[in-house]
């Protein structure tokens, strides 16, 4: 008598698309959130030791031209002073909402003295190659400690110091460094050392 065997069946094979494998979708949102945490962090670190400004207007004319971009060098003057002859940016004292570039022609402690379109400090006058013109005002100014005095380039068309007072040295943001746009113009900004004329 034959005995009888069990019949035989195929051992079912796992559904299409099933795999043993880890689930590999938690990589790309790894990589995605790993992407936007270094765009964060490159941000807000750029932002901490520089910052990018507009020229509007004409006041800086001829060393600035409205339109052009400016990069700023806000650690320049948590690791030193300001000179003579930097062109800086600010927050304007009676509207610290505005943005403000000028050059510095005082420092604490100076007396700047204008008169008959000549700039005087300490009674020494500058020599001023990067000015539009002479400036058509008068006055004598001294510098407190903890402001500076500062100037536009195009005197007779700039709101100024010579307006509106001095400026404290909170209000700076930094230096200018660097005109990057438009592409044509772009330059490190010459920050003359303002020389005395001869006596």
């Amino acid at each position: 008598m034959d005995s009888l065997q069990p019949p035989l069946t195929e051992q079912s094979s796992p559904p299409t698309g099933e795999t043993d494998q880890p689930v590999e979708w938690k990589r790309p949102l790894r990589d995605i959130l790993e992407t936007l945490f270094l765009a964060v962090f490159l941000y807000f670190g750029i932002n901490a030791v520089s910052a990018r400004v507009r020229v509007d207007g004409y006041s800086m004319n001829p060393s600035l031209e409205n339109g052009e971009y400016i990069l700023v060098n806000k650690l320049a003057y948590k690791l030193g002073a300001p000179s003579r002859g930097d062109i800086i940016v600010f927050s304007y004292p009676r509207d610290p909402s505005q943005d403000l570039i000028k050059r510095v022609i005082g420092l604490p402690g100076d007396v700047v003295m204008i008169e008959n379109g000549q700039v005087l400090v300490n009674g020494l006058q500058l020599e001023e190659p990067y000015i539009a013109s002479a400036p058509f005002y008068n006055g004598t100014w001294q510098v407190e400690e903890g402001n500076l005095f500062v100037l536009g380039d195009n005197r007779n068309e700039s709101k100024d110091s010579h307006e509106w007072g001095l400026l404290p040295m909170e209000n700076v943001i930094g230096k200018a460094v660097v005109i990057y746009w438009p592409p044509p113009k772009w330059e490190i900004i010459n920050h003359i050392d303002v020389a005395f004329a001869a006596q």
